[in-house]
């Protein structure tokens, strides 16, 4: 599962790639520094797995990761091909969700590709880029849906229907995911389309280190153009976390974070909320060789939690072992919850739950 930045060129897109995922991914004052789309690896701060590393003591502990992609920078123009266009709209499309960086703070000497600093109207020139490519792809199957529909095919309908409703939608600018649509039709004729807006979106306002903790005036623009996308939004001084970054120890690092009034780098809440933006969730198993967050999707069944470690344990399925977090941590050992009765065993209709401490038994 894959998060992709987005926005126009020189925003922080790469610098704040940097932050989360340590590479060194070129960044500069300039537009297009960012062509191929660089990959990172994130680790997933979770301070549920430090407590049970602190209560097992294990040879090593392994977090859940996430990925994320710096895409090149988006201009007007994008969806007929200006600038980096098509390839940043093919690279785009590739991912699960969108986190879309917003400039709001002021600075002469960091040049704005539009001129001056108006996060409002950066995200809708993105917006309409990407609904306007999405209109495209919509008006294609629209055409080749509506023939089989005019010979009275009823499913050919029911989808030339929906089409219509998307069309309607994007011509009024409004992005896929804010179109009402039922959930089913959604499933069967929305999805398959992998319309760039109807992607999961967080937007991600770079600020200056004087609002790293408080945000500003233009965080609150945003928040207010937003309300009724149901998108989260997050603020983050991302010049200052890549200083921050650049400090050789972790007590250096947590004391700069201490003098800005932050308890964690802004960076940390951003991956964990790539990671809900995703639809995904945790699970642990916990022992003297190891300690490890898995991931899931949320909603996956025991057998299906089981898969991700080998889809052998999928496949010969018997019964889940279940601790919920909290007993694990209350109680602190997986000893003293079984003799408190609260380890509990599941079969294959079993929802997951986040934090859930398990252990798999499986016949192959």
């Amino acid at each position: 599962m894959k998060a992709g930045i987005v926005g126009l060129p020189n925003v922080g897109k790469s610098t704040l790639f940097n932050c989360l995922s340590n590479a060194k991914a070129q960044s500069a004052n300039f537009p297009f520094c960012t062509i191929e789309p660089n990959i990172g690896v994130v680790n997933v701060p979770d301070t549920r797995l430090e407590k049970l590393e602190e209560l097992v003591n294990p040879q090593q502990v392994i977090p859940a990761t996430v990925e994320i992609v710096d895409i090149a920078g988006l201009v007007k123009g994008a969806s007929k091909g200006e600038g980096l266009g098509n390839q940043f709209l093919g690279n785009i499309r590739e991912t699960d969700a969108i986190l879309h960086v917003l400039r709001c703070f002021d600075n002469d000497n960091v040049v704005h590709v539009d001129g001056s600093v108006d996060p409002i109207r950066d995200k809708e020139t993105i917006d309409i880029e990407l609904q306007l490519k999405d209109l495209e792809s919509v008006e294609k199957k629209l055409d080749k849906v509506g023939r089989a529909a005019k010979t009275g095919n009823k499913d050919a309908q029911k989808e030339a229907a929906v089409l219509q409703a998307l069309k309607s939608g994007l011509e009024s600018g409004l992005s896929v995911r804010g179109i009402e649509v039922s959930e089913n039709d959604r499933i069967d004729f929305v999805k398959p389309l992998q319309l760039i807006t109807d992607k999961p979106v967080m937007y991600v306002c770079n600020v200056d280190e004087a609002a790293a903790v408080d945000g500003n005036a233009y965080v609150e623009k945003v928040k207010e153009a937003v309300k009724d996308e149901n998108a989260e939004v997050i603020y983050l001084a991302v010049g200052t976390e890549a200083d921050i970054n650049e400090l050789d120890s972790y007590e250096e690092r947590q004391l700069f974070l201490e003098d800005l009034g932050l308890s964690e780098p802004g960076s940390a809440k951003l991956i964990r909320g790539a990671y809900k933006l995703l639809n995904l969730e945790t699970y642990f198993t916990a022992g003297e060789k190891e300690v490890r967050a898995w991931t899931i999707k949320k909603g996956a069944t025991a057998p299906q939690a089981a898969g991700v470690i080998h889809t052998d344990f999928e496949k010969g399925f018997i019964r889940a072992e279940v601790i919920a977090y909290q007993d694990y941590t209350s109680f602190g050992s997986e000893a003293k919850v079984k003799e408190a009765g609260k380890m509990r065993v599941e079969g294959k209709e079993y929802v997951v739950k986040d934090g859930d401490v398990m252990h798999f038994r499986f016949n192959v």
